[in-house]
């Protein structure tokens, strides 16, 4: 449990009387700098290298065990725990007493020899040490004992709003919470260097834009002072990246922030990351295909195979996937042939099959509806849910065989979309149709409608070639490699209540 404020307060008056004694000892208890040359992991893995020979580690002090005039201690490094062992005739009298001034949490560098306890434990016996940054407050640090050769965590910090607001404190004290941002990272990495290896360029596009597009989402405004004019941060970077596919590059990709003003929920943050490529000569078949290899490569990179664990679900990105068109998706799963009908029709169908839908909603929106409710959350196993309604895709190209649709595809995996992707439409006569339709449903009141473009019309009417594009949800992509139930949990500061309001 976390201490009440009378609790905390008496610690922290506790941890500053000491800091004033080691201040009175001469001791700057917030040094500059320590000169560090070994990691606890290296001193673990190659124990044999460095039995008996001197080294330096630095970190926070995790437990602490004092015997007598002999302490041993625990200090965690970024990459694990090394044991250490202090005694009293190895540092002299000034030096344990200062070692007894300190706190769980404080961090110290030390140097010492490598040895192993009579338990086997690697272990520094330690000839010097300095304290490195004295903790005022302290850490919520669980308690811990071995049973059974296992370890076994005790009143954990857990407290879900309390990791996500002091993250710092998260990571310090849950060594499973840094792993995960490592492997954020590293999938990050793997998926530029797939990108990379195929030849495309790495750009970077304006956040701060005249017109919000590329999307369907609410934006957030701001105003710049100068030009005295309203901006807006954006909800996608697609028609500044197909601008640059006007210009004469075969293929564009961007690693972007993206801010949309809508509801919170574990799969949703305002301020979210995505990749989006583009790639020109190309159509909706093609990235099908360099999606399955590069979300195949990321879990190679990642696990060494091709199949993870999430949700207690084993998961199988061995290509080739399925390809189901949504309404095949929603006719196997309800019955209902939605191809063609009216929007009467489809409101109709939505009532039977207690679908909630609202009078902004065209044929498309309740489509969407439908599936979401009916299909979306069976889909489990990596699929491409093709062939989406021409109402819900503004920026796709018509299909060139079924019409009311358009050549887009969604992967879903583990019951939620990861990504979309189309063979672009690069008619301008045919985009401005479009966004003129998006007009009319955003004076019916759709907040989300997307709004006319007009530079971007005339980009087109340059003349963009066939193209192909994918966005993919960085965020949750790394939800699903990682196994966390929450975009939370994968993102190191996720945007919260003022705590004022909790």
């Amino acid at each position: 449990m976390e201490p009440q404020l009378d609790d905390l307060n008496s610690v922290m008056r506790v941890r500053r009387e000491k800091l004033e004694k080691i201040q009175a000892l001469g001791v700057n208890a917030y040094p500059h700098d320590f000169n560090r040359t070994h990691f606890a992991v290296d001193i673990a893995q190659h124990f044999d290298n460095y039995f008996e020979k001197e080294v330096s580690v630095a970190g926070r002090l995790m437990a602490l065990r004092k015997q007598g005039k002999a302490t041993f201690a625990h200090v965690e490094d970024s990459s694990g725990r090394i044991q250490i062992y202090v005694k009293f005739d190895a540092v002299g009298e000034k030096g344990y007493e200062l070692f007894g001034l300190l706190d769980l949490g404080d961090i110290i560098g030390v140097t010492g020899k490598v040895l192993k306890t009579r338990t086997g434990e690697i272990t520094i016996q330690v000839t010097a040490f300095a304290l490195l940054s004295k903790t005022l407050r302290p850490l919520p640090i669980a308690k811990e004992k071995v049973e059974e050769g296992e370890r076994v965590v005790y009143d954990a910090f857990a407290d879900k709003e309390m990791r996500y607001r002091q993250r710092y404190a998260d990571l310090a004290v849950n060594p499973e919470v840094r792993e995960v941002f490592k492997k954020r990272s590293r999938i990050i990495a793997s998926m530029r260097e797939y990108l990379t290896g195929q030849g495309y360029l790495e750009v970077e596009t304006p956040i701060l834009q005249p017109l919000y597009g590329g999307a369907s989402a609410r934006p957030f405004t701001t105003h710049h002072n100068t030009l005295n004019m309203k901006l807006y941060l954006r909800i996608a970077n697609e028609l500044y990246l197909k601008r640059l596919i006007v210009g004469g590059y075969d293929g564009v990709f961007e690693f972007a922030k993206d801010f949309r003003n809508e509801g919170m929920d574990r799969f949703h943050n305002p301020e979210f990351t995505m990749m989006e490529v583009y790639i020109a000569y190309h159509d909706y078949h093609f990235m099908m295909n360099l999606v399955e290899e590069m979300f195949g490569k990321i879990v190679q990179d990642l696990t060494g195979g091709y199949k993870i664990t999430y949700q207690n679900h084993e998961l199988d990105f061995t290509p080739p996937w399925p390809r189901l068109s949504l309404l095949e998706s929603i006719e196997k799963e309800t019955g209902y042939n939605l191809y063609g009908k009216s929007l009467p029709e489809l409101k109709e169908i939505a009532e039977k099959l207690h679908v909630a839908y609202d009078h902004t909603m065209g044929v498309g929106k309740i489509i969407d509806e439908i599936f979401g409710a009916k299909v979306e959350a069976k889909l489990i196993q990596p699929v491409f849910i093709t062939d989406h309604p021409v109402e819900l895709s503004p920026l796709a190209k018509k299909h060139r065989a079924k019409p009311g649709l358009v050549e887009r595809f969604e992967p879903f995996i583990g019951g939620k979309e990861m990504g979309n992707a189309f063979t672009e439409l690069n008619d301008p006569i045919d985009q401005r149709e479009r966004f003129l339709e998006q007009k009319k449903l955003a004076e019916i009141g759709d907040e989300e409608a997307q709004q006319l473009d007009e530079d971007f019309l005339r980009a087109l009417e340059y003349g963009m070639p066939p193209t192909t594009g994918l966005g993919v949800g960085i965020d949750r992509l790394v939800m699903l490699l990682t196994d966390q139930p929450s975009i939370r949990d994968v993102l190191l500061f996720p945007q919260m209540r003022p705590e004022q309001y909790k």
